[in-house]
């Protein structure tokens, strides 16, 4: 049996595998399997080597152990060119394994599913499988490490033309397995310590996979690629589904997912429209058309070539307003038929579908920033308040606090110096992104025009000084809310009583600086 070759399948995933085992059995490998892929191949007239007939052992403890053997690991691990390694294997009786087609327990499919349990999740960890892989990749010099179904394909067509798969293939199928475990292993690490409450561990390694190729970047001039987490992404940009449009850009990705994010703060039917991923328009309203059209109106400059995200179904009447406009996408939890008619007629829109939108996006995982040489993580920054504490003397109205809670939530989402003004359930005016607070403060101002006059505003983070309470009370602004916490707070809240207007703490800044 010394010379004969030997190839070792072992797959939960058996797509393509049957015809893959008959082109190999044609070859003249011989098959070794456990359990399930065995039991199928046998049942489908291809002649399999038991893994307990090559050890000589059992499978035992449920299956636990099977493959844990130095006939197997020897076999993968020896050196073909090492004159020693292949003594010392003939003297022990085993034969090389050449080729082996694993892919894992399904544990990330298993973490997915509603109320599983955390003894369920460890069966479902693979211990023989990445042990075989991680040794026949370290040996791809001699050994044909397949764990995706798309390689079988090339490992064949090399096979036949060749009688072996080229060093270039190994070398890549060593480098796709090694990829593989790192990800599979680090996804459970993740599991676990969310299921312990560790937040924040001392080592990091973050299991993403890519889903689409990009043109480029922000810039023409900067590759990319789209990854999605391995893990559940229920309710996330990464599961959206795209409806119609042309392939999404790096900066859609980057602004839906803005879009999404403030979206996610509101229960009542809102829309959202975001440009270079600042919001640029929010509205809430009683029906979807009525807050499509206060967004729309907060800015109608900004919003031409951005992106529109709303919680509700999109109706025809709301789509046959939004068709007036340039948009490059629009997200929501639904399009009726008739909406989606009307939207499909502009080629180049984008409409994707999240239906989780209505129930808000959930914040769950690391919020996370590339460094050079490192990286900054942090948990998301989910709550809104800590206290609501009015601190001047003039109390806000009702529907000034309604104003006030509305204004917060969108501050929170724009980049900070921020400044929201609102009026009505709408924004009037934001300042986005400015080095100071009075020039985000000025910038609001100036665009929300006349519509100022009996709005609200909200800072980000608290007021150093005076000048943007004067700035407010000169344009016409009734009530300011904000984090407070600065030693100069006293100022500003002395100015407003002096002006004549509300002032409200949370206790708690939202800066967002990227």
């Amino acid at each position: 049996m010394a010379n004969k070759k030997y190839a070792l399948i072992s797959v939960s995933d058996k797509t393509g595998i049957l015809d893959f085992a008959r082109e190999l059995v044609a070859l003249g490998y011989i098959i070794i399997s456990t359990g399930g892929t065995a039991n199928m191949l046998l049942n489908n007239a291809v002649d399999v080597v038991n893994v307990s007939e090559i050890t000589g052992f059992p499978e035992c403890l449920d299956g636990r152990v099977k493959t844990l053997h130095p006939k197997i690991h020897g076999g993968l691990l020896a050196i073909r060119d090492n004159e020693e390694h292949m003594k010392i294997i003939k003297e022990l009786g085993i034969d090389p394994i050449d080729i082996i087609v694993i892919n894992l327990y399904p544990f990330r499919e298993t973490i997915m599913k509603q109320n599983v349990s955390i003894e369920e999740a460890i069966e479902n960890i693979d211990i023989g499988g990445p042990a075989m892989l991680r040794a026949a990749a370290k040996n791809h010099n001699d050994v044909t490490v397949i764990t995706d179904p798309k390689d079988y394909q090339r490992v064949l067509d090399e096979l036949k033309a060749h009688g072996k798969t080229t060093k270039a293939t190994r070398q890549m199928l060593g480098y796709k397995t090694f990829a593989l475990t790192a990800a599979y292993d680090a996804m459970i690490a993740d599991y676990l310590s969310k299921q312990i409450g560790i937040t924040l561990p001392d080592t990091i390694t973050l299991p993403f996979e890519a889903v689409q190729d990009l043109r480029y970047g922000e810039n023409p001039h900067q590759s990319a690629r789209y990854y999605r987490e391995m893990g559940d992404i229920k309710g996330t940009m990464a599961s959206a589904e795209q409806l119609h449009g042309k392939e999404l850009s790096y900066n859609n990705i980057a602004d839906t997912n803005g879009a999404i994010e403030l979206l996610s703060e509101f229960e009542e039917t809102t829309v959202v429209a975001v440009k270079h991923a600042n919001p640029c328009g929010v509205a809430s309203a009683d029906t979807l058309f009525e807050a499509w059209t206060r967004c729309f109106d907060a800015d109608p400059k900004s919003i031409f070539g951005g992106i529109i995200a709303t919680n509700r179904c999109i109706d025809e009447q709301t789509a046959e307003g939004i068709s007036k406009v340039f948009i490059e996408i629009v997200i929501a939890p639904d399009f009726t038929e008739e909406a989606l008619k009307i939207l499909k007629k502009k080629k180049n829109i984008r409409l994707l579908k999240l239906p989780s939108l209505q129930q808000g996006i959930p914040k769950k995982g690391y919020d996370f920033k590339r460094v050079s040489g490192g990286m900054l993580i942090q948990g998301y920054d989910i709550t809104l308040f800590d206290e609501l504490r009015v601190v001047t003397e003039k109390q806000p109205t009702e529907k000034e606090m309604q104003d006030l809670l509305f204004a917060w939530r969108i501050v929170k989402h724009v980049k900070s110096n921020a400044i929201a003004i609102a009026k009505d359930n709408t924004s009037v005016g934001l300042g986005v992104g400015q080095v100071n607070r009075i020039w985000a403060t000025e910038q609001a101002i100036e665009h929300g025009g006349d519509r100022v006059k009996g709005a609200v505003l909200a800072s980000d983070a608290f007021f150093p000084f005076d000048d943007c309470v004067r700035a407010a009370a000169k344009a016409g602004i009734t009530a300011i809310i904000q984090p407070g916490g600065s030693v100069n707070d006293q100022l500003s809240i002395d100015a407003a009583n002096e002006l004549g207007i509300a002032m409200v703490f949370t206790g708690q800044r939202h800066f967002k600086h990227s």
